[in-house]
């Protein structure tokens, strides 16, 4: 077993690089079964859901020869099963997208329900319904989502909610139809526009990406590309809370800050000074934050998955802040972890209630799931003692090498392997 141990109080400082986007690179690699020829996607993180995705298309009959950690070439020609088993969907919030992926390419996909974090309901009602517009047939049966169709042609789909998986899953099934597809209250997120301009990329005919109507023109073919994955603004966004929680001065690489401008605003408004550049940010705080109030919303607000990372920096603020939960049920499960380490916070259904306090202390904690995970790293850099976190096999899902990263910024931290019963077997 594996934990991470952080010996916490000291300011980061210095310059990291930022890895490509998870949450584009997870929609990309199936979108590779489309294409009628090899593809070669570059810029990709090193994570296990990445490693993940290339067992599930080897499985399917792909071609994967991986070049490097961030560089991958798939020749999908060799692809004969639409069937991703629950064994090779466990733990992977984005085996759902072989649903419209196989769905385009053959016609028929038979999925395994998604793993990934567990956070609350998220049920996979809209991407059924932008299905059945095109002409499949759903059912699901023996835990298994089976869509299925004789041909699939253009339609106009209204998401009754904003959902990012819902636009994606359409997008795919859609892209070599017959017809117009047109979706409105489409998501707008940046890795849908990057999913978008991959296609295109590849011959496929989509308009509107990153905005709240979308208009797929179905082409027969698709060709193999070379595609390089935009920067991912959330680890970004994790490296810049870490950075202003501990009083640091860092600069991220490799970055849009564009896509990050929701998240500056709200540290700006907190007492970083920031600066901008081509691509690259560079933050500085000196002083404990200002009380803020947060509310996270579809793209182009406030990103969900940067609620706990900016929810822990808040603890130790001046003041009472709000952090409001717009997107998902519950994803307040880490507030038990960080009131262990002497945060005062008080939870209402979506809404968390956080009053800052002088100082956390270090406790045994666990990540409970991907982004609640980077929260506790931030917590043990920001407390007095050393923090462990446990099941930090949902952290690996998302951020690269985020030990080195945060070694390599002046953290004390290190990765552990460890017996159940506690005795050290290896430390990195």
């Amino acid at each position: 077993m594996e934990k991470i141990v952080i010996n916490g109080g000291k300011r980061l400082v210095g310059s990291v690089r930022i890895s490509g986007a998870k949450n584009a690179a997870v929609a990309i690699l199936p979108a590779v079964l489309l294409a009628d020829s090899p593809c070669r996607i570059e810029n990709l993180p090193n994570i296990s859901d990445v490693s993940a995705i290339y067992k599930v298309l080897s499985a399917l009959g792909a071609k994967v020869k991986v070049i490097d950690s961030a560089t991958v070439e798939i020749d999908p020609t060799g692809v004969d099963s639409f069937i991703v088993t629950q064994d090779m969907a466990k733990g992977m919030r984005a085996s759902s997208y072989f649903l419209g992926a196989l769905l385009g390419r053959m016609q028929h996909a038979r999925v395994a329900p998604p793993g990934g974090c567990d956070f609350g309901v998220r049920p996979i009602d809209q991407h059924i319904k932008g299905f059945e517009a095109l002409g499949a047939k759903v059912t699901i049966e023996n835990g298994m989502v089976d869509a299925k169709a004789q041909r699939l042609g253009g339609c106009s789909i209204y998401l009754d909610v904003v959902s990012v998986g819902a636009t994606i899953n359409i997008m795919l099934a859609a892209t070599k139809v017959r017809g117009m597809t047109v979706i409105e209250n489409a998501a707008r997120e940046p890795h849908i526009v990057d999913l978008a301009n991959f296609l295109n990329s590849m011959g496929a005919n989509i308009m509107g990406a990153g905005t709240n109507i979308i208009k797929i023109r179905g082409v027969e073919h698709l060709e193999g590309t070379t595609y390089s994955i935009i920067p991912d603004q959330i680890e970004a966004g994790t490296y810049l809370a870490a950075a202003a929680a501990t009083k640091g001065d860092i600069t991220i690489t490799n970055v849009t800050p564009k896509h990050l401008e929701s998240i500056l605003s709200k540290l700006a408004e907190m007492g970083a000074e920031i600066e901008q550049f081509d691509e690259a940010v560079r933050i500085k705080m000196d002083k404990r934050p200002r009380r803020c109030n947060v509310k996270t919303m579809p793209h182009p607000g406030f990103p969900t998955d940067m609620q706990p990372q900016i929810a822990t920096m808040l603890t130790l603020c001046e003041g009472t802040s709000i952090v409001t939960e717009g997107v998902w049920d519950n994803r307040f499960r880490y507030v038990d972890q960080l009131t262990l380490m002497g945060a005062d916070i008080q939870v209402d259904g979506k809404m968390a209630v956080i009053t800052g306090v002088e100082k956390l202390t270090s406790a045994p904690v666990k990540a409970t799931d991907l982004r609640a995970g980077a929260a506790m790293i931030i917590a043990g850099l920001m407390a007095e003692g050393t923090t462990e976190i446990t099941d930090i096999g949902h952290i690996d899902r998302g951020y690269e090498d985020v030990v080195q990263k945060f070694s390599s910024l002046g953290g004390d931290i290190k990765r552990v392997t460890y017996f159940e019963g506690g005795e050290i077997l290896k430390a990195e």
